[in-house]
């Protein structure tokens, strides 16, 4: 059986499957970061999943996290070859890998994330061959529900919007000005709350200001972060709850900026079960 793992800073999900691609279990449990947590936290993540199946089954592992950097990838190979000793193969990369893989199967494209943070690559098929460095939503991360936060509160009480709707979110969302303020500069996780702002904006299309920023935030992330791939001729693929929600308005900014809109995915599970389904049959 083969065992994959896609996992961020607050959820992982697991699948359990077949070599023809049948999932025989699919479960989430917390994020593992092992930029953010000891091997001892993981591990206890981990046994979780251990606890609901049978360890000696899983032939082959692939586990695809956001926080999987270079110097981190070999304790968490140890880590997760020691939990699952019967693995013949036990593989582990970055979530972007995991994106374009999911995405692009095996054939070459452009590759996307696009939540809370954006992120992209060039991908050949197998392997991510180019990446513009995203910067995270301060000094870049264009396209992302942390930017779109950033642009939607900026325009919000800047006059740039309807005042009532200043007062409608406000209320909504049961803050004051001041609390907006206090939450984005002294409190932590600014990004995640920036990005919530997410759920307002989907259900206020009807202004065309809004939709406005929302597609300019979309042709924004393609400039300056897909275009310097230099290959127009390439689809752009995109995961991610902010791609998903508003693929329509992304179709529009990729039409906009003369590039093609490929395969857009709320989740990169499913493509990843067929990609490594279809790489062990």
């Amino acid at each position: 059986m083969i065992l994959i793992a896609d996992s961020g800073s607050t959820k992982t999900d697991w699948a359990l499957v077949s070599d023809d691609g049948q999932v025989s279990l699919s479960l989430q449990t917390e994020g593992i970061t092992p930029v953010h947590q000891t091997e001892e936290q993981m591990a206890a993540i981990v046994e979780k999943v251990i606890s609901c199946l049978d360890a000696s089954l899983v032939g082959k592992l692939y586990f695809y996290g956001s926080g999987i950097i270079p110097v981190k990838k070999p304790m968490m190979e140890q880590l997760l070859g020691r939990l699952f000793p019967d693995a013949s193969v036990v593989e582990t990369d970055n979530d972007l890998l995991g994106a374009a893989r999911s995405l692009c199967g095996r054939t070459e494209g452009v590759a996307c994330i696009l939540g809370t943070g954006a992120n992209s690559c060039l991908y050949d098929g197998n392997n991510i061959v180019k990446n513009t460095p995203p910067l995270g939503y301060i000094l870049g991360d264009e396209g992302s529900g942390a930017v779109l936060g950033k642009l939607f509160l900026n325009a919000l009480f800047k006059g740039e919007l309807p005042s009532e709707m200043r007062e409608d979110y406000l209320k909504s969302v049961d803050m004051s000005f001041a609390d907006i303020i206090d939450r984005v500069y002294r409190q932590p996780m600014a990004n995640r709350f920036l990005a919530t702002t997410s759920l307002y904006i989907s259900h206020h299309l009807d202004c065309l200001l809004l939709r406005k920023l929302v597609v300019g935030n979309f042709r924004q992330f393609i400039r300056k972060n897909v275009s310097p791939y230099q290959r127009p001729d390439l689809p752009i693929h995109a995961v991610g709850s902010i791609a998903w929600y508003y693929s329509e308005l992304l179709e529009e900014a990729s039409a906009a900026e003369n590039t093609i809109l490929g395969t857009v995915l709320k989740s990169p599970m499913d493509g990843l079960i067929r990609y490594h389904s279809q790489q062990d049959a």
